[in-house]
């Protein structure tokens, strides 16, 4: 009990450290061979903070624990939504400016329905995966062209600002991102192995542990990163982390995953998880964009009522165990 819960501990600080620097040599790496700033805010930095969870959920594919790897992935895309932004919209406000983010607030609402189409028979395929995949690899298309049609995008200001500051020489920057993506992979292990030890203990599903314990865990690099951003004013950073993030989660993590062992998907991820990460959602295309002709925003009083749905979710996954 005690070694168990000390890998999963172990293994999340060192994946929070991995991300960070991982995310950090990834942009000051395309910073220096010229990559458009709204390109590094939307590819590098937005889909970078999800490396975690594609390592953590990959591994757990490969070594049979698809509870931990689907968790991993809905759970993340909850936590970011209502913990997360939630937690940033209490620090400050958040304004949706950037016009790139507001086109993909409706993609990310018609992937997450298209999800619930695909698990509707309670089965990942490896079709379906192939499926994710191949659209996750269409909306990197449509990325880069927005990346470089929109140099004057807000969110591209931001970004510039952001890695202007964050400028590191290429050799660091290049060593930053090889140690980064070496201990990610370590610290994922590490955590799988926890994560899987932990509801053997217990007596739980592997799905319970990813939507809790390893979804939050894949999830801190993205609550650094939008809170610092945030603080700074820069909404934009915030919001992109958090779409990008889930995209990425929705498509590609659960695409890879499912490409490596196809699953059987139980039924209560279908009737409750995907239920509550459908809602959450629509509310953030609502939030996005705004009522009445009024610009797109997260208030204080949205950013409570964010967690207060959290709070409420994971009672509700605690009442089930």
């Amino acid at each position: 009990m005690i070694a168990t819960g000390f890998a999963i501990l172990f293994g999340l600080v060192l994946l929070v450290w991995s991300a960070d620097r991982f995310v950090e040599g990834s942009a000051s790496v395309a910073r220096h061979f010229g990559m458009p700033p709204l390109l590094i805010g939307m590819v590098i930095v937005g889909f970078g903070t999800s490396a975690p969870e594609m390592v953590v959920s990959a591994l757990a594919s490969f070594h049979g624990n698809p509870g931990i790897a689907l968790g991993n992935a809905y759970g993340s895309n909850i936590a970011n939504i209502a913990l997360i932004l939630g937690i940033t919209a209490l620090i400050s406000p958040i304004r949706v400016h950037s016009s790139v983010l507001r086109k993909e607030l409706p993609i990310l609402m018609l992937v997450t329905i298209l999800t619930v189409v695909l698990i509707a028979d309670l089965d990942l395929t490896r079709f379906d995966a192939v499926l994710l995949l191949m659209i996750f690899g269409g909306l990197m298309i449509w990325t880069i062209s927005q990346g470089l049609k929109r140099t004057t995008d807000s969110l591209a200001k931001e970004v510039e600002l952001e890695t202007t500051e964050k400028t590191t020489p290429l050799k660091r920057a290049v060593f930053r991102l090889v140690t980064g993506l070496l201990v990610l992979t370590a610290s994922s292990r590490i955590l799988v192995g926890g994560a899987a030890g932990l509801a053997q203990i217990f007596g739980v599903s592997d799905m319970i542990i990813g939507l809790t314990i390893v979804a939050v865990g894949t999830s801190l690099p993205e609550l650094a990163s939008s809170v610092i951003a945030a603080r700074k004013g820069e909404h934009d950073i915030a919001l992109g982390n958090i779409l990008g993030s889930n995209l990425f989660n929705t498509l590609a993590v659960v695409g890879i995953a499912g490409t490596i062992c196809p699953f059987t998907v139980e039924p209560a991820t279908l009737f409750r998880d995907l239920i509550v990460m459908v809602a959450l959602t629509g509310s953030l295309f609502l939030f996005g964009y705004g009522v009445r002709k009024q610009p797109g925003r997260i208030s204080r009083l949205e950013g409570e009522a964010l967690l207060l749905v959290y709070a409420g979710y994971t009672a509700w996954l605690i009442s089930t165990l």
